[in-house]
């Protein structure tokens, strides 16, 4: 694979290149994409996932190959990582919520998941913290999203549970 196109890759086409906050663009853009692909392309949430779980797996090694010769092992530039951490609980959300939903219904659990999932992102609460902090190389990189993310899915569920 060329450097160019892992580099299209693991910066989610150049998006993580961005100067200010390629993370939270990254996230925004994957909830936007998603939403496109669910609500109005109508793919099913069962496929996405399996695409999620292929590029979870092949991101690690493509991830492996773009940080070997950079001492940092974590740069902001990658991107991929909150494409699948972000991706996760929206996924599951529509695989949760099959039936017909309201379009506005739709929207706000989407933003707040993208918001939740920027959240933990960010503040990297534990096990977040011990993926970022013990795992210099791809694991860790994606892994602290794949964790923010299961977060955010911990959180929805609690919430619909005490509101039925």
């Amino acid at each position: 694979m060329t450097n160019k196109l892992i580099f299209f890759f693991v910066t989610l086409f150049g998006i993580g290149k961005f100067s200010k906050i390629p993370g939270s663009i990254s996230s925004l853009v994957t909830t936007l994409l998603l939403f496109f692909l669910f609500h109005t392309v109508n793919i099913s949430p069962d496929i996405v996932l399996f695409c999620i779980v292929i590029i979870f797996f092949f991101s690690l090694y493509i991830v492996s190959i773009y940080i070997k010769k950079l001492d940092n092992k974590d740069p902001k530039e990658i991107v991929i990582d909150e494409f699948i951490g972000q991706s996760i609980p929206i996924c599951l959300y529509e695989i949760a919520h099959r039936d017909s939903k309201e379009t506005g219904e739709v929207l706000t659990f989407y933003f707040i998941m993208f918001i939740l999932f920027r959240i933990f992102d960010i503040t990297k609460p534990y096990p977040v913290s011990y993926y970022d902090k013990n795992f210099k190389n791809s694991f860790g990189v994606i892994m602290d999203d794949v964790c923010a993310g299961l977060y955010v899915v911990a959180v929805m569920v609690l919430y619909m549970v005490f509101n039925s």
